[in-house]
């Protein structure tokens, strides 16, 4: 009964082969690519005539994925690209890395903007905050050993 394990994070987008090789390229793999439709997927979401396609991405440890979707049929609403990381609601999703540096290096080069900076967490983690595709904020955190 309850809450056993996290299953995914959702994250609607526009461009989703762009948000798709964004996150491959900073280490998630491909687990599968689909689409929907029907009345299943209607009742499921509460919206109707949907029409969507998603590809799920999981960590390389096989423990987390998300789940990328963009919307046919109904239009995906637009939402402020440009909020800042205190916005309310849903807003980013973080990553454990093995080197924090080389990640923003991948991550910026593939034309992510390092919000602030790489900072050291007192004795456990460096992290930073980046914005990625679509105005997607991903934290990175090296824990420090």
């Amino acid at each position: 009964m309850g809450i056993q394990r996290l299953e995914n994070v959702g994250i609607v987008v526009e461009d989703l082969a762009t948000v798709r090789d964004f996150f491959v390229g900073l280490g998630l793999g491909v687990e599968g690519e689909t689409s929907v439709e029907g009345d299943w997927v209607d009742r499921t979401i509460g919206l109707h005539g949907v029409r969507s396609d998603i590809v799920m991405l999981v960590t390389p440890d096989g423990q987390g994925r998300v789940e990328l979707q963009h919307y046919r049929q109904p239009v995906a609403r637009e939402a402020d690209r440009a909020a800042p990381p205190n916005t309310l609601g849903l807003h980013r999703v973080a990553f454990g890395v093995d080197d924090v540096d080389a990640a923003v290096r991948t991550a910026t080069a593939a034309g992510a903007e390092l919000l602030g900076e790489v900072v050291r967490y007192e004795d456990a983690y460096r992290i930073c905050y980046l914005r990625g595709p679509e105005g997607i904020i991903v934290m990175l955190a090296q824990r420090l050993d």
